[in-house]
């Protein structure tokens, strides 16, 4: 989803974390077999059932259905069915902004959801039986408007941090495996590492006692700077804090954007989850902004088989055209690459 929180515009210095000739080895073919050895190990999500042979399945972020979410033509509760029914996905990702209201108010101590009580344990449960009762798996919370994880003032951030818990509990009582959050923050790019580092290291240290993992998106300011988010993810130094590559928000600034497939590829190492951003396509159902069988290629090359989320987020097609069109050039792709990658 595209980033709705203002935030500074930075200027960074061109730097890599990956050598030129390793992209473009990830891109054309695959990493090599300690790569995905490194990989595996550190992610937590569900793996692809060995029984289809697929190298990934396909999920669907809420996002893409965040109009009819917003107008009240779809209810946040109803999502899994879409997904089920309308679509013909098994695994879903929440966006917190639809039902923020059930998890802002004052959360009491217990083992169970600490949300705002006995009326949100009650609508988390609905929404779990719900995603039973139609076989749709819950992956993963994205949050937003929980304030800036890299904030300066040390108060602040503590904050973030502790605002972040009721997603945490939220995550671990759907049986999501993560809770997505921003590295945001302000100052130099060094200053900024140093203060998203601390802030999610001490989000992981809580998820972590929970069995959830956190993870970072570039979404926007300087996380849509591949290098530089994959070295905050390893200042934090934790097996449970990565990525979740996005295909598309790699807009640093108005002026300033950076290579999609060198972000994705310095991203991959740490990713526990992708997200297949699409906007607009061709005659042909390709997406224009993104070769998704190059991309594709760099996501699969660097070990990676658990879900990839549909993310619809033009304005071309309706919601429900954007989703099927992106699900479609994902599966199209997947068979053309399934017998190089398994």
């Amino acid at each position: 989803m595209s980033h709705s929180v203002s935030r500074r515009t930075v200027v960074l210095a061109a730097a890599s974390a990956l050598p030129a000739a390793l992209l473009a080895e990830a891109a054309r073919a695959g990493a090599r077999p300690a790569a995905r050895a490194a990989t595996s190990r550190l992610r937590e999500e569900p793996p692809v059932s060995s029984q289809d042979d697929l190298p990934f399945r396909i999920s669907l972020a809420e996002w893409s259905l965040h109009r009819a979410l917003g107008e009240g033509a779809l209810d946040h509760l109803e999502f899994p069915r879409a997904a089920r029914r309308d679509y013909g996905i098994e695994a879903v990702e929440y966006v917190n902004t639809f039902f923020r209201d059930r998890a802002d108010r004052e959360r009491p101590a217990g083992p169970t959801f600490r949300g705002s009580g006995a009326a949100d344990r009650r609508y988390l449960r609905d929404l779990k039986a719900r995603c039973d009762g139609e076989g749709v798996r819950s992956l993963l919370i994205m949050c937003d408007g929980e304030g800036a994880i890299g904030d300066p003032d040390a108060a602040a951030r503590t904050r973030t941090v502790e605002s972040h818990r009721k997603w945490v509990e939220a995550a671990r009582f759907l049986g999501c495996h993560s809770i997505r959050v921003n590295a945001q923050s302000r100052g130099t790019p060094d200053e900024q590492r140093s203060l998203a580092a601390d802030g999610l290291r001490r989000l992981t240290e809580i998820a972590a006692g929970r069995g959830v993992n956190v993870i970072v998106e570039n979404h926007g300011g300087i996380s849509s700077n591949g290098a530089w988010l994959a070295s905050a993810i390893r200042a934090v130094g934790h097996p449970r804090c990565g990525t979740l590559p996005d295909f598309g928000n790699f807009q640093i600034s108005a002026e300033e954007s950076y290579d999609r497939y060198r972000g994705v590829a310095e991203l991959m190492p740490f990713a526990k989850a992708v997200s297949a951003k699409s906007h607009d396509f061709d005659a042909a159902g390709n997406e224009t902004r993104t070769d998704y069988a190059r991309m594709l290629r760099v996501v699969l090359g660097a070990g990676y088989r658990g879900f990839i989320g549909v993310e619809y987020e033009g304005s071309t097609l309706s919601e429900p055209e954007g989703i099927r069109a992106t699900k479609a050039l994902l599966e199209r792709v997947r068979a053309q690459l399934a017998g190089e990658f398994r």
